[in-house]
């Protein structure tokens, strides 16, 4: 068996490296177009940053020791340019010329490239990407070298906000400039401006709504659309990535419907014998079950595992990914998993929001920190659809309980009976995955039943009569509220219901939701259409639904 790998990082090095421990008789080939293979392209912006100090570490294999220990052949600076799929062979270019390599099976395993728009300007000697090792020694040595003191990132995505954190660690002062209206946009509003809100904190200037212009060497900066001009010693372009598909495509290979190469459940292509994985395929989003593309070297590494081993003769069929994300922010955390709310609604679901505020363990116990976290799920089944977290600690932990509540197909009211670890340092009794799970329950149960911030201004407007209540103290109230909400202090609303409509809904809310959720029992009981509001004044703040009047 002549299995030859086309791409060395992730998937590639991961499929070479399980192709031998299925076969070790077979003969094994890496290409790979660049100068490095295996390394961990996650960690560039911390050595950019100064927190991973070693270069070396982040090169996890070379050639020669990845002949030593797997017996695999592995060239460097080697780009496949043809696939002559009839006669299983390929044409290879490198420095000393062209040649064809025969194969029995194939794994395209070439990624994706960062996107460079075709602009005045991007190719100027103080504008970088970051995608490789390659890109990585070029910027280092260029803040080493030239001391910029402004940077100017265009992009808020993964490696905008990674960037952003390791540039301002180096000293420069830091704009992100996105085009659309917040930054990482694939979470939900209120988790963007979470993150927004944490980066401002530690001096990045964040301007949206503004695409990219031009790029100018004198003075040195850059255009907006809208007209402005950043001073910038420094450009990241971090705008997104394409799949690698040329050679696929100039094979005949099939391209899915979202724009990545298509495979089977077991990571064939078109052709039966050659196989893909990582970046450059399309796969099937678990909960929407719609074809996407996953860019995220988690899912890349586990196709790699599953096409060697299918090349080589298993049947492992691979099901899919939910892109589930995790990103520092300086000292916070952000992460997801499964369908946003926005995308949940786009896949014609119900779509209900049950956002808590809490702490990632007990209050009583010191340190500790608020943690946001939001389920989305449908109202018709209780079905989980997704998970944002937001915090300082235990994010993570959060995000991956609700992967694995996803994969399992758990609803709202499995999270609500999960029986998580407890102890005063690590959580509370009731974990925010049960807290949240309880929300939502009540949501769906119309027991306590939510209204998601982001709709609130349309509900008012269509609604007339509906009034906003604030049930805080009055030391909250006065410190900043709703525009137009009527306050009254959750201890004294028996005494106050004569103030409220019955005969159009009434929306409370407290700062997360607690108290409200106690405030629209008591009123339904009474006899009111009362709605809680979706993580109280922290998420209406968040999302802007109506004007908050600070006093």
């Amino acid at each position: 068996m002549n299995l030859v790998i086309v791409g060395g990082v992730a998937a590639g090095a991961t499929a070479a490296a399980h192709a031998r421990r299925v076969n070790e008789s077979a003969a094994i080939t890496i290409l790979e177009r660049g100068p490095y293979i295996s390394y961990a392209n996650c960690g560039l912006p911390y050595f950019i940053s100064g927190d991973i100090p070693e270069r070396s570490d982040l090169l996890l294999q070379t050639p020669e020791s990845f002949k030593r220990r797997f017996d695999v052949d592995v060239f460097v600076e080697t780009e496949v340019v043809e696939i002559d799929r009839a006669g299983h062979r390929i044409r290879v270019r490198d420095r000393a010329g062209e040649r064809w390599l025969p194969y029995d099976k194939l794994i395209l395993a070439q990624g994706a490239q960062p996107i460079m728009p075709p602009l005045s300007g991007v190719d100027l000697p103080f504008v970088f990407k970051l995608w490789t090792v390659t890109d990585m020694d070029r910027l280092a040595s260029f803040i080493d070298q030239s001391c910029p003191r402004h940077a100017v990132i265009v992009g808020g995505g993964y490696i905008g906000i990674e960037m952003a954190e390791a540039l301002v660690k180096r000293g420069l002062e830091t704009t992100i400039v996105e085009k659309l209206s917040r930054v990482m946009a694939i979470m939900d509003p209120e988790f963007s401006f979470l993150i927004a809100r944490e980066l401002r904190a530690q001096g990045v200037r964040i301007l949206t709504g503004s695409g990219l212009r031009a790029i100018s060497p004198d003075p040195r900066g850059v255009d907006l659309e809208d007209g402005r001009h950043l001073d910038a010693d420094l450009v990241l372009v971090s705008v997104g990535v394409r799949p690698e598909l040329d050679l696929a495509r100039n094979a005949g290979l099939a391209i899915g419907a979202s724009g990545g190469l298509a495979v089977d459940e077991y990571l064939a292509t078109s052709d039966p014998d050659i196989f893909a994985a990582g970046d450059l395929i399309e796969v099937t989003e678990l909960v929407s079950g719609k074809s996407v593309r996953i860019p995220l070297a988690g899912p890349a590494n586990r196709q790699g595992r599953l096409a060697a081993g299918n090349a080589l003769g298993q049947r492992r069929p691979y099901h899919g990914a939910l892109g589930t994300s995790v990103v520092k922010i300086f000292e916070a955390t952000a992460g997801m998993t499964g369908l946003s709310a926005r995308s949940a609604r786009d896949a014609g679901f119900d779509v209900g929001v049950a956002t808590v505020h809490g702490e990632d363990h007990a209050g009583y116990y010191p340190g500790a920190q608020e943690l946001t976290l939001s389920l989305i799920y449908d109202r018709r089944s209780g079905r989980l659809l997704g998970g944002q977290a937001f915090g300082r600690a235990g994010v993570d932990k959060r995000i991956d309980v609700l992967v694995t509540a996803l994969h399992a197909g758990l609803k709202l009211d499995d999270l609500a009976e999960l029986d998580l670890a407890y102890a005063p340092p690590y959580s509370e009794a009731n974990d925010p995955i049960n807290v949240a799970a309880f929300v939502g329950q009540n949501d769906i149960a119309a027991y306590s039943p939510l209204v998601d911030p982001a709709s609130l201004g349309e509900r008012l407007t269509h609604r007339d009569g509906a009034v906003v209540l604030d049930v805080r103290t009055d030391e909250e109230f006065a410190r900043g509220h709703l525009q137009g909400a009527i306050h009254v202090n959750l201890d004294e609303l028996r005494g106050h219901m004569a103030d409220l409509p019955r005969s159009a809904p009434v929306y409370a809310y407290c700062r997360s939701g607690h108290r409200s959720h106690v405030a629209v029992r008591l009123l339904r009981q009474e006899g009111f259409d009362a709605r809680n509001i979706s993580g109280g004044a922290e998420s209406l703040q968040a999302v802007a639904a109506l004007p908050w009047v600070d006093e």
